[in-house]
Order: C-alpha cells, then structure tokens, then sequence
C-alpha cells in the first residue's frame, strides 16, 4: 500500500513539473527577452568632428564595440570599394581597406551627387544617383529611389553610420533627415580610418610586395541603375 502511495506522490511531481515546463516554454518572447540598454540620445561632439563632419558625441570608433550587434539597429558603412577621389592626399585609403565586423556597404556617392569635399580629394564618383542634391534640396532620380533608401536604412530601427573620415556617413546622416528620418535614431560615428576596436575585418593585405584587396568579404549593396524607373523632367 505504502509503495502504490509512493509511486503516485512520484507520479503527480513529475506531471506538476511538467505543467511549469510547458507553462514557461509557451510564454510570449517578449516576456522571455532581455530588454536592451537604452542608446544614448544623438548628441554632437565637440569642435571640428561635431561641426563639420556631424560625428557622434557618445559613440564614436572608440566606443560603437559597446553597441553592436544589437537587433533594434543597422550597421551601413558609406564607402565605395575603390573611390576615384584622392583620399590619400588627407592621409586616408581611397580603397575600402577594412571595415567593422557587422557594417553592410551601402555607397554614399550612388544616393546622391557628392559635394563638399576638400580640395586635395579632387573629385569622387560623378556617374547615376538615386537623387540629385540641390541648395539642400533632394530630388528623386527614378521611382524606386525613396523604396531603395527604406529598404538599406528601413525607419524603425536605431542606424549606425560610418564610412572613412566621418564625411559620407554625415552627408548621409543630413540626407536622411531632410527626408523625413527620425534625427534621434541616427548616429554618424565617425570614421573607420580611426577604429582601433575588437571587431575589424581586414580586407587589405599584401602579396607578392603588392596590396591586393580581399572584398569578397564585404557585404555591399550595388545599385543596378539600368534597371530602375528614370524620373524624366516635366516640362
């Protein structure tokens, strides 16, 4: 008797374990989800980085390892493979020679014409854009222009923004806004030229006492313009 008493207190554990089991497992994700630290408001640095290049105050190359990886942002890096301007008269790479494990490569000079850039760098790439930029104006070049900017820096998400020296991702940045993106939700960090951190990726080596460039490891987002909808002038 006491043995059938046993096997059923036995019995009823394992069942009322179970219950909890199967009651947790089919709770919402939500509820299950570590809540993510807040991201400090846009705020400018001080002096020439936050004046004329738009670069972050609180996270920059030296603190963005801190806030990576995080499924609330986009990581765009603005730089071209090969830039026909002449960065290296500024001390920079005009070839993307690295980048930051996470950053996907959405090129700046195929959004819109370039502008501003110092004189030493000559020009940059002069050919199709998605939009022509005009006394702070955008102007649309195809139809499938604005569906192209959601799509690469989609409006419900935190946008981290980087490229050599801080300039594309600012140009880009100012871009945005005048579009209609949220200011609080995005962040020109800086520039690659200036990271130091844990997570980069080297794409430039050398071989044979040459520099070669491995970009298949780069994720990056041509932009077929042969294939978009021309916007003609109406007259």
């Amino acid at each position: 008797m006491k043995r059938n008493v046993i096997s059923v207190v036995i019995i009823t554990l394992l069942v009322i374990g179970l219950g909890i089991s199967v009651f947790f497992n089919l709770m919402p994700t939500e509820t299950k989800k570590e809540e993510l630290p807040t991201l400090p408001k846009p705020e400018l640095a001080e002096g020439l980085r936050g004046k004329q290049f738009g670069i972050d105050k609180n996270i920059d190359e030296t603190t963005i390892d801190k806030y990576l990886n995080r499924p609330d942002s986009v990581y765009r890096d603005m730089r071209m493979l090969k830039d026909p301007g002449n960065y290296e008269a500024i001390g920079g790479d005009s070839y993307l020679s690295g980048f930051i494990k996470g950053f996907e490569v959405v090129p700046y000079p195929l959004l819109v014409n370039v502008s501003g850039l110092p004189e030493e760098v000559g020009d940059s790439y002069t050919g199709k854009t998605l939009y022509t930029e005009k006394d702070g104006k955008y102007t649309p070049n195809y139809e499938e222009s604005l569906s192209i900017l959601e799509y690469y820096f989609p409006k419900d998400k935190n946008i981290f923004l980087i490229c050599g020296g801080g300039g594309y991702a600012g140009m880009t940045k100012n871009m945005l806004i005048s579009l209609g993106w949220d200011e609080d939700k995005l962040y020109n960090i800086g520039g690659y030229w200036y990271y130091e951190g844990d997570n980069k990726v080297q794409v430039k080596r050398e071989k044979d006492g040459k520099d070669v460039y491995d970009f298949y490891k780069v994720i990056y987002h041509d932009i077929d313009f042969d294939n978009l909808t021309e916007i003609s002038d109406e007259e």
